[in-house]
């Protein structure tokens, strides 16, 4: 009990006012976020479908058919939560020889549901700046909204590219501010001041998530500057497929 009574005190605090000015600053960002999500583990994909208007399964199938999967591919899911991507991976045509999925939150994890899934699969604890694997060992990296959570955003596209074979393709499925002014305006008031409501009261959530995801959305990079880095940690024919009037972005890049 008293176990349970320090981490909803912990979960209570992990975004407040002052971390909220800056997220991507916090020298202990990535502690907040793996507690963020281990508060908000069991309702995380209800909570998803109806703030994203049940759209965020199509971004990601879209998401996986840029991945251009071919039938001896293993991908590795990044940030995989619980599973979405994966169930994509698992659910497309052709499908891939092996699925890893890698989250550092516990209970993302345990929350995942893969019942008769169509591909074999892993699941594995792991820091995405650390990814346990050898070099060149996968043919596909994607990461569906998690490397806007990164501690160190270099670092992690860095470790997508060590892992990947030459020829693999990074997938990177990411909130954006849209470009379109007006768009954006429109944007920004949903997901600054409905959303946080609509998704604290659906999830009963007390570690600020909901209000970490409209600020760490405002502050992350621009659709050009992710381009940018992409190239920068090495990646070839590099390219952004805006989705949702520009407010999801689909990176893609090759090794």
């Amino acid at each position: 009990m008293n176990d349970a009574r320090t981490d909803a005190a912990n979960s209570a605090r992990t975004w407040d006012a002052a971390a909220l000015r800056d997220p991507h600053a916090q020298a202990d960002k990535a502690a907040r976020v793996e507690t963020m999500f281990d508060a908000i583990a069991t309702t995380y994909e209800r909570v998803n479908s109806v703030v994203s208007l049940g759209q965020d399964a199509r971004w990601r199938r879209r998401a996986v058919a840029a991945a251009e999967v071919r039938a001896g591919d293993i991908v590795l899911d990044v940030c995989c939560g619980t599973g979405s991507m994966i169930r994509a991976f698992a659910d497309g045509s052709p499908k891939p020889r092996f699925i890893v999925g890698l989250d550092f939150a516990a209970n993302m994890l345990r929350a995942g549901v893969y019942a008769k899934l169509a591909a074999p699969m892993a699941l594995v604890r792991g820091d995405a700046l650390r990814l346990p694997l050898a070099d060149a060992t996968v043919d596909v990296v994607s990461c569906a909204f998690g490397v806007r959570n990164f501690q160190n955003l270099a670092a992690g596209l860095g470790e997508f590219r060590r892992v990947l074979r030459p020829g693999g393709r990074t997938v990177i499925l990411e909130f954006a501010l849209p470009e379109n002014a007006p768009i954006r305006a429109v944007y920004r008031f949903y997901c600054e001041r409905i959303l946080p409501i609509l998704a604290a009261w659906i999830s009963r959530d007390r570690s600020g998530a909901y209000k970490y995801l409209p600020q760490s959305i405002r502050t992350f990079e621009r659709r050009e500057a992710m381009l940018d880095r992409l190239c920068a940690a090495g990646f070839a024919r590099v390219r952004a497929v805006p989705l949702n009037l520009g407010g999801v972005v689909i990176y893609r890049g090759e090794k």
